[in-house]
């Protein structure tokens, strides 16, 4: 029950059942820094359950951008049926290591590589937590990332990444094909002419090429996510993965939405500013019906969640299909 939601409401989706919580999870990673803690969500029962990598972004909160922000997704998308892990990057400050640390403040390549090292260590991370072990679908996993975390999502998708001041980072491919299906929630757009200064003298590795990105992905973008400290171009740079990733074959807008897409990174959060319970339900209900869909082409949670926005949900929202 929601008080908070109305038109979203009609979105439909399936009950919603007990989830657990567990946390730390630590994996050793001696090459990384520090180890890499995550936070996992799942519901209480059921077996071959889909999985989700959830990537957090790079904002100004302490304690968000970790394994421990990010619960409006996490805790829905596990209340209705999926599997939740969400890593600790190492540009995170609760956790992580210095912005000055060789790679930072981004830290893009670890990130990347965190995501894929869950995958390689997940029958440990089963056997480890008993509450889980034996019930997950290795077979069906999906990726999503906000903002930074949205680039991260999006390189394993398949997207390439040159970094203009580093010599060894040209047209990096880091795709990994055990990830079915991807989300990305503001994601950053094109480098290049689209940058701002400050983006060209700081975070030079938002320069990627979304030609490859040949997974199948859902992009999110907010019609007021102006980032100016980013971009010249406005919201429009978000959706540049849409048009330009040949696996993004649906794109959700977000009427009035601004970067935190009415909430994704945590509940009453100081970085939202455009916090909206009703714009929380849709990002939470759509993408949720699009990864079930994409699991199983019987499954028709996207289609009748795209009807419903169109006819009971539009003042918030519209999808764009190739």
């Amino acid at each position: 029950m929601n008080n908070l939601i109305t038109d979203a409401r009609h979105i439909p989706i399936n009950e919603a059942t007990q989830t657990i919580s567990i946390s730390p999870v630590v994996l050793q990673a001696p090459d990384r820094g520090v180890p890499l803690e995550i936070r996992i969500t799942a519901p209480v029962a059921g077996r071959d359950l889909p999985i989700i990598l959830l990537s957090h972004g790079h904002g100004p909160s302490l304690y968000i951008p970790s394994k421990d922000g990010y619960g409006p997704l996490a805790n829905f998308y596990a209340a209705h049926g999926f599997v939740v892990i969400q890593p600790t990057h190492v540009n995170s400050k609760v956790a992580g290591l210095a912005s000055n640390a060789p790679d930072g403040p981004l830290f893009w390549r670890s990130r990347v590589q965190d995501m894929s090292m869950i995958l390689d260590h997940l029958d440990d991370i089963e056997a480890s937590v008993p509450s889980i072990a034996g019930r997950l679908d290795h077979s069906k996993t999906a990726a999503v990332g906000h903002s930074l975390g949205g680039q991260t999502v999006g390189m394993l998708l398949g997207a390439r990444l040159t970094d203009p001041k580093d010599p060894a980072a040209v047209d990096v491919n880091m795709i990994d094909p055990r990830i079915k299906v991807g989300v990305l929630l503001a994601a950053p757009g094109n480098g290049g002419d689209s940058l701002s200064e400050n983006a060209k003298e700081n975070y030079s590795a938002l320069n990627p090429d979304f030609s490859h990105m040949t997974t199948k992905t859902l992009v999110v973008a907010g019609d007021a996510d102006l980032a100016a400290h980013l971009t010249t171009r406005g919201a429009d740079w978000y959706k540049d993965p849409f048009r330009e990733g040949p696996g993004a074959d649906a794109m959700l807008t977000l009427i009035g939405g601004k970067h935190g897409l009415g909430g994704v990174s945590g509940y009453d959060a100081k970085e939202t500013s455009d916090e909206d319970p009703d714009r929380l339900a849709v990002v939470q209900r759509m993408t949720w019906a699009y990864l079930r869909s994409a699991f199983d082409e019987e499954d028709q949670a996207w289609s009748d969640a795209c009807r419903a926005l169109k006819s009971r949900a539009s003042i918030h929202g519209y999808v764009d299909l190739k």
